[in-house]
């Protein structure tokens, strides 16, 4: 077992802002607080021990412990749920959607990103604890994006006429996939461990948020993670003069878009946009926006109409009724626990960029942004196959037309390169420029012209000898590109299709160790685990 790492530039898969962001650009150090490093979390530490009440840890617990009830869990969890209650104590969170079995591969980085990283401060800080957060998107209701899996080539989904919030889905109907699984996951020892698995999160827990908390305790719980529900009312009571700033004062909206403004007008994009009120009403199978039209509140595509006093009832009485959306999630979040750092993916960071003026406006630390951890498994006999035709796993980011061209130019006996040629003809035709100048300019036209017959005809004479040259590596480069889609599945990153039982059925209980041993929160770069 070993791995190389990669700089996310040379991957092409992750956006300028990303790229940006990593080598610390001076355009978007406005956009952001202090960088991911361990003494910028060390300075997080501080700025956030003296804004995060006692009473805020009380409540944490309080709701965590209630959130556990009749939860088998590991001594590591329960240790990192009572620790929280001391003055000491801080958080490294991340968050995803409850994807059927856990989704793309991208879940296990993301969690293990914060795994390590507490444990990483721990060592350089032990004077305070560090407990690993996963935060579950309970409140979703785009069922669509998280109702299968993909497990070699096949999608394992899951259909039901449920809606409202994803996490209070019930899960009963799955079994009707298990015999499904039973033949995908096959008789051995690793693959029955899968469909047990699959069969105690998801028959053995009446909603998806259980099975989802237990399947995430069953991978991680031995490093302590703790799985936080925000759908909470006792939580949401926590976050209730946030939720009346955002109905009645329009706060959020106002802020973001001056800040996204800011972004835009810097060459960025903007990854979220802002809604008046960021905030759903959810109620029984219901999750819908929040519009607010003539003094009134109305709930979209329903008939629910609130005046303001009942909306100022509804949130003193029900905060668990509200649901902030995508761009207000990260401000509950950091309201709620005593966070520190959120790891995220670059689409995740993209938009916590538009919040950093936000968050001070409402007095509200903002947490240090780190990009999860990212990496592709490459197993001995793809790594032989790579290594019989001289390729290693980083040639092969290149996309396919600019892999192919590379590799001819790489294997060829020839010289697919006219470079010199074309630099001869340049010299040739300065010659006839000087000399054209000194008579009359149809004479410098018709040289200038033939300078671009002779050095188009160069150009396709080297296209022609590059096609040539394809045809004739045909076999090797047949073999390179099934590689390569090996790797890059429908030319995505491996971590956004593949599913870990894959991967799980082949190496087994040793998958997750190996691949948190390998992977550094820090160090900036993209990472290739050979297995």
């Amino acid at each position: 077992m070993s791995s190389t790492s990669i700089s996310y530039s040379k991957t092409g898969y992750f956006s300028k802002t990303i790229g940006d962001y990593l080598k610390q650009d001076t355009s978007l150090e406005s956009f952001y607080g202090k960088f991911p490093t361990i003494e910028g979390i060390k300075q997080q530490l501080e700025e956030k021990q003296k804004s995060f009440t006692q009473k805020g840890r009380s409540v944490l617990v309080s709701q965590l412990q209630e959130q556990y009830a009749g939860v088998t869990i590991s001594q590591a969890t329960q240790d990192s749920i009572s620790v929280l209650s001391k003055n000491s104590t801080f958080t490294v969170t991340t968050g995803h959607q409850l994807n059927l079995f856990s989704g793309p591969m991208y879940y296990i980085y993301k969690i293990l990103s914060v795994i390590n990283l507490t444990e990483q401060l721990t060592k350089k800080y032990p004077e305070n604890n560090f407990v690993p957060v996963f935060w579950m998107a309970t409140e979703d209701h785009d069922f669509e994006e998280i109702n299968g899996f993909n497990f070699k080539g096949n999608k394992i989904k899951w259909d039901t006429t449920q809606s409202g919030p994803v996490g209070r889905f019930s899960t009963k109907a799955l079994q009707d996939l298990v015999t499904v699984l039973k033949s995908e996951f096959g008789q051995t020892t690793n693959g029955s461990y899968l469909l047990d698995l699959f069969q105690a999160a998801y028959l053995q827990n009446d909603t998806l948020a259980q099975a989802t908390r237990f399947i995430t305790n069953a991978l991680f719980g031995s490093y302590g993670i703790v799985v936080l529900d925000g759908d909470d009312r006792g939580l949401k009571k926590q976050f209730t003069s946030y939720i009346e700033a955002e109905l009645f004062a329009k706060k959020g909206f106002k802020e973001i878009s001056k800040t996204s403004k800011r972004l835009v007008s810097l060459g960025y994009s903007q990854q979220v946009h802002p809604r008046e009120i960021n905030l759903f009403y959810i109620k029984d199978g219901l999750r819908a926006r929040i519009i607010e039209k003539d003094g009134a509140f109305l709930i979209n595509n329903t008939s629910l109409v609130f005046s303001k006093a009942q909306m100022q009832d509804q949130v003193s009485k029900y905060p668990e009724r509200f649901s902030p959306n995508a761009l207000l999630r990260g401000l509950y979040q950091e309201v709620i626990l005593p966070n520190l750092c959120y790891v995220g993916g670059g689409g995740e960071l993209a938009y916590w960029f538009q919040l950093k003026d936000y968050f001070e406006s409402v007095e509200v630390a903002f947490p240090v942004l780190l990009l999860r951890n990212s990496a592709v498994l490459s197993n001995k006999k793809l790594a032989h196959r790579l290594k019989q035709l001289d390729v290693s796993v980083q040639d092969v980011f290149k996309k396919d037309t600019a892999l192919s061209t590379w590799f001819v130019h790489k294997v060829s006996q020839i010289p697919i390169d006219f470079s010199p040629q074309l630099a001869h003809l340049e010299k040739q035709f300065e010659e006839l420029h000087t000399i054209a100048a000194k008579t009359d300019g149809s004479f410098l036209g018709a040289v200038a012209a033939q300078q671009k017959k002779q050095t188009n005809g160069l150009l396709h004479l080297e296209k022609r000898l590059l096609k040539a040259q394809k045809r004739k590596h045909a076999d090797q480069l047949s073999r390179l590109i099934s590689l390569r889609a090996e790797i890059f599945p429908g030319g995505n990153l491996q971590e956004r299709i593949t599913n870990f039982s894959e991967f799980y059925l082949e190496y087994g209980p040793g998958l997750i160790p190996t691949i948190k041993q390998n992977l550094k929160p820090l160090d900036g770069k993209f990472t290739v685990i050979y297995l």
